[in-house]
């Protein structure tokens, strides 16, 4: 998938915690939540030479590709995912947690990726969950489709809140 869809599915993500944890769309923890949500929903491609974030963290992009980490391999693992969430531990809760929802989301979503991800590193085989035919190609009109259907979902979620 390609970066601005990564980017939606983390603003989703920092959302949802937005809603779970009562902070009001409009404050300055909402706005930090949800930058935060957009960058962190991307952070995963840093394993992809070329990518925006690969290129923004090109030391952490570079050492990936000297230790010969391949696209959706370690940095799309549930292992890895385990691991930032240790590491990211001393954050505050909110921001804690939109950036592990964030940052898995990115996975989640490549898991609807025809390539799929793997998931179980450094156990081989890729993952998807979509069967190849209807699976969503990077770049395509299905892609465009679904950014576009989860950019609806994430002008519902705060509209959804409001209590009149």
């Amino acid at each position: 998938m390609l970066q601005k869809t990564h980017s939606v599915a983390g603003l989703i993500a920092a959302e949802i915690i937005l809603v779970r944890e009562g902070i009001p769309f409009l404050s300055w923890e909402a706005a930090g939540a949800i930058l935060l949500g957009c960058l962190a929903g991307t952070l995963a491609d840093v394993d992809k030479p070329g990518s925006t974030m690969a290129k923004v963290l090109f030391p952490l992009s570079a050492l990936l590709k000297l230790l010969r980490v391949r696209h959706r391999t370690l940095t799309h693992s549930a292992l890895f995912i385990a691991l930032l969430a240790l590491v990211a531990s001393p954050l505050p809760p909110l921001y804690y947690w939109v950036f592990i929802a964030a940052y898995a989301s990115h996975t989640l979503i490549d898991l609807l990726n025809e390539n799929g991800v793997q998931l179980l590193w450094p156990i081989k085989g890729k993952i998807r969950l979509l069967p190849k035919p209807i699976a969503i190609d990077t770049g395509s009109a299905g892609e465009t489709a679904f950014r576009w259907i989860i950019a609806l979902v994430s002008l519902w979620i705060p509209f959804s809140t409001i209590r009149f």
